[in-house]
């Protein structure tokens, strides 16, 4: 659209156009709708939709003294709808794009006026409270008035929020979360979302009003809903995907990484997108173990051990005390441990070296990170034998996704351009570490690219080029590769345990350093 001819051209999902001499249309149509549609085919070739809040505002608008007005219009899949009438630019248009996380809900406030993101924060996710994971909450919303309360506690928060922020003048909103996530925002029943075959109510849940949701906004804002492609392909996936844009590369072949609730890996480019996951996410992130804590002030994220020196050194994401360690700290721990003869080949440990850094904790033998005269908790924080098998199997699964589908589409390592891996673990992962354990290949090394928080950025990004057409092209190209049925994956999976692999002739480079420290196999 030129911008220059309507006064102001802004976001893809909302457009906030300066119409004027709008009285001459007036006096050549019959209808005020049509004086009003008419003057707006000057600027936007696509419907229009006029809807009865605004109708009724019309007659007395369209006879002002005033010939021009300021409109504002919420992009919907194949038509626009006027969602407001101004004589004046109005002071605020705003968006809300939303990460409805498991655990966390993220926002951020898009100023549609000044084109710019003026605000991003997060609240904790009040379903925490029935279940930190989402089996328990699927099971507890089984009840109709169960998902009722969910459904209740999850919009009242929200609500607060967009409350907040100034909601009469918010005018759209882009929501992105996993499938179980997206049910309970909408109240849809999530009976068969942990039965076999696992399946969602719908794929593509569109655009909503607000007020159907029961959500804080301008009376007639939007809502656009990211899809979800399957039970373990929600749309919190779907929106990494639109921001990484792997959907349109031409030259090569892109892996996304996403390592949250489950680790889903997508391998394609314009032509395909083969997706599959598992249930590797927390044991990567360091959720399941003791001292395990999200990327945030106090995590463990890098440690190097010096075993001639007996001694350990760590960095936190704030550089201040410790208070535990975040999945890449557990990556690059547990590479030092290896290379340092302090665990096996299998995870175990060998307790031979460093010896005051080993104690049983729970029965269990346990290897101290930092001391507790050492943290900001005054708490010891240590990783056990078992938490290491666990990371371990999950490493081997990631790694065994990434082997198969290239291997499914005829591709080697060698053919992928990048390495994209989404969220905070891409954000500080250390990729040697992650190579060295055997996670990903050795290409990996110099191709990785973190991409932060990608379903958030997808989400905003919608509210700057709602593209529905780009959309349903990744949903069109998206294929789920089930695991639990592949005898391949069940081949390949027990060897991929290993630090870094049974086959070491796939880790050529890890192989020559483990014979210069005498750590082969063979």
């Amino acid at each position: 659209m030129d911008c220059s001819m309507c006064g102001r051209c802004l976001s893809e999902a909302v457009q906030v156009l300066k119409v004027e001499n709008l009285k001459k249309y007036l006096e050549k149509f019959n209808f005020d709708s049509q004086a009003l549609l008419k003057a707006l085919g000057k600027y936007i070739s696509e419907p229009v939709r006029i809807p009865l809040y605004i109708l009724k505002k019309l007659p007395s608008l369209l006879r002002k003294k005033e010939s021009s007005f300021w409109i504002v219009l919420g992009k919907k899949e194949n038509e626009w709808e006027i969602l407001e009438i101004f004589y004046e630019l109005p002071e605020n248009v705003l968006g809300v794009a939303v990460d409805l996380g498991s655990t966390t809900i993220a926002f951020y406030v898009y100023d549609f006026l000044k084109n710019k993101l003026i605000k991003e924060f997060s609240i904790a996710n009040p379903q925490v409270e029935i279940g930190e994971d989402i089996l328990t909450r699927l099971h507890f919303a089984r009840k109709p008035e169960n998902l009722k309360y969910i459904n209740q506690i999850t919009i009242e928060a929200i609500n607060r929020e967009l409350e907040a922020i100034d909601f009469k003048n918010i005018y759209y909103l882009s929501i992105c979360g996993n499938t179980a996530m997206s049910q309970f925002l909408t109240n849809l029943p999530v009976d068969y979302l942990f039965i076999e075959p696992y399946t969602p109510i719908t794929n593509w849940y569109g655009v909503f009003e607000a007020k159907d949701l029961n959500l804080k906004s301008h009376p007639l804002a939007k809502v656009f809903i990211f899809p979800c492609a399957g039970s373990f392909l929600g749309g919190d996936i779907i929106a990494g995907l639109y921001f990484s844009e792997i959907y349109k590369k031409e030259d090569g072949y892109y892996f996304y990484i996403d390592v949250g609730t489950n680790a889903e890996v997508i391998l394609g480019n314009k032509d395909f997108l083969l997706a599959c996951s598992s249930a590797a996410g927390p044991a990567l992130e360091g959720g399941i173990f003791d001292c395990g804590i999200q990327a945030e002030r106090g995590a463990i994220e890098t440690v190097e051990i010096d075993i001639s020196q007996k001694k350990i050194k760590y960095q936190t994401i704030d550089n201040g005390l410790p208070t535990g360690i975040c999945g890449s700290g557990v990556i690059d721990l547990i590479a030092q441990l290896f290379l340092n003869r302090l665990i096996f080949f299998d995870g175990k440990f060998s307790p031979v070296y460093f010896k005051e850094r080993f104690k049983k904790i729970k029965d269990e033998l346990a290897f101290i990170i930092a001391f507790s005269e050492d943290t900001a908790n005054k708490k010891e924080i240590y990783i056990k034998e078992s938490e290491i098998k666990s990371f371990l199997k999950s490493k081997g699964a990631m790694f065994t996704m990434l082997y198969l589908l290239c291997k499914k589409t005829g591709i080697e390592f060698k053919d992928i351009k990048n390495f994209y891996i989404a969220g905070s673990f891409g954000n500080h992962i250390k990729v040697k570490s992650a190579v060295m354990l055997g996670m990903l290949p050795e290409i990996a090394l110099e191709r990785t690219i973190g991409l932060g928080n990608s379903a958030d950025k997808g989400a905003l990004k919608f509210l700057k080029n709602a593209n529905f057409s780009e959309i349903m092209s990744i949903m069109e190209k998206i294929t789920y590769l089930e695991l639990n049925v592949d005898q391949e994956f069940m081949k390949f999976f027990p060897g991929a345990q290993l630090i870094p692999n049974v086959d070491l002739e796939m880790f050529p480079l890890v192989k020559k350093e483990l014979q210069k420290r005498e750590l082969c196999l063979k």
